[in-house]
């Protein structure tokens, strides 16, 4: 009865994942005025705080050069972390269906490959904004840093596994020369 509810339940996996690629959808629907808004009042936000740990008190011009400078790397980083978030939501079905290893690593990478090459799509019919081969690479390089964490979990996880199972190993009787303590 249990593995019959289990079973299905496991389609539920890949909601957190369609609803990262909603929002990540819904960001690439923003115009270019919009979208560099959000950019800009992100910086803004940096700013003022970095302004209030040094103590300062910089003149208008410097505040909307360091945003300006800003800005730029907070779009590209928000691009890489919804990447990032996106390799790690579709890696949990993945493995919830049975894909392990190195496999499962390629087949985020390459599902957010794609969707990110389709996102940049979407954008050639927005208004403002244009589709950038770069920001692939970007979001790509968000899903490869994604993808290494949740294997490192995984393998992590495996070990930890693995050293329970073993004799001598951690909760064990048994020290590492087989010993009766």
């Amino acid at each position: 009865m249990r593995e019959q509810f289990m079973h299905r339940l496991k389609p539920l996996t890949f909601l957190p994942a369609i609803l990262m690629m909603c929002l990540i959808f819904s960001f690439s629907g923003q115009n270019g005025e919009q979208s560099s808004g959000l950019s800009e009042r992100v910086a803004r936000g940096v700013i003022s705080v970095t302004e209030q740990a040094l103590d300062e008190d910089w003149e208008e011009d410097a505040v909307n050069r360091y945003v300006e400078m800003l800005q730029f790397p907070i779009r590209k980083a928000a691009h890489m972390g919804e990447y990032f978030l996106l390799a790690c939501l579709i890696s949990f079905p993945l493995y919830v269906y049975g894909m392990r290893g190195w496999r499962l690593a390629a087949a985020a990478v390459l599902f957010c490959m794609v969707f990110a090459a389709t996102d940049e799509f979407h954008q050639s019919f927005v208004g403002g904004r244009s589709p950038a081969v770069r920001d692939v690479c970007i979001d790509t390089a968000g899903a490869l840093i994604g993808s290494g964490a949740v294997r490192l979990v995984c393998v992590l996880m495996e070990k930890k596994k693995r050293a329970k199972q073993l004799p001598g190993g951690p909760g064990s009787c048994t020290d590492t020369y087989g010993a009766q303590p």
